[in-house]
């Protein structure tokens, strides 16, 4: 039974973290490439732009970013989130 509940806790503690929303301008390259629809091309672009750019100012400038576009970044707006200021 303890095994039972310490693996349903384990379960409900990696969904929780399966919902969190990334935070552009720190998410790791694994962390980015943890994202559906990211892989490790587009999750370069990201850092690539990111580091260029000086951050991301909004979840919509994904769509600037080489590799997506309008639709992919609008498909994808949910899974991020800006939470730290841009790099300086």
């Amino acid at each position: 039974m303890k095994k039972l509940i310490a693996g349903l806790g384990l379960f409900l503690l990696s969904s929780l973290t399966a919902f969190a929303a990334v935070d552009l301008n720190t998410a790791t390259q694994a962390e980015l490439e943890a994202v559906k629809g990211i892989g490790p091309s587009k999750a370069k672009a990201i850092i690539a732009y990111r580091e260029k750019n000086g951050g991301f100012k909004s979840v919509e400038e994904l769509a600037k970013v080489k590799g997506f576009g309008k639709v992919s970044a609008g498909k994808l707006k949910g899974e991020f989130e800006i939470k730290a200021a841009p790099a300086k």
